[in-house]
């Protein structure tokens, strides 16, 4: 499941062309990046799914920030602690995981 949706990532950033983001700006990254987790959360990865997942992604790109409150920060916090609930990842591991995932 994770090669096929890493696929379909890898995939859609070269149909969005994704030389033009290596430049753009942190916030702009971390928005791709709630992005395709929001993609994900909606089960829109794996076989089937790329045009349906591509719409999603860039319907979401375009939207601008909701008036939640929540930081670029925020929501990389929100991310990576799903992603390490995901992998039951608890105490020295979670710690290290949750350290490479923000810095990243």
């Amino acid at each position: 499941m994770k090669i096929a949706s890493l696929v379909i990532v890898s995939c859609f950033a070269m149909v969005l062309g994704f030389a033009p983001m290596v430049g753009a700006a942190p916030g702009q990254q971390n928005k791709m990046k709630a992005c395709n987790a929001a993609a994900d959360e909606k089960g829109l990865a794996g076989e089937g799914k790329g045009e349906e997942r591509q719409a999603f992604i860039k319907e979401c790109l375009s939207k601008k920030p909701a008036k939640s409150g929540k930081t670029a920060q925020q929501e990389k916090m929100k991310t990576c602690n799903k992603e390490a609930g995901e992998k039951k990842l608890a105490g020295d591991e979670r710690k290290k995981f949750m350290s490479t995932c923000l810095s990243s």
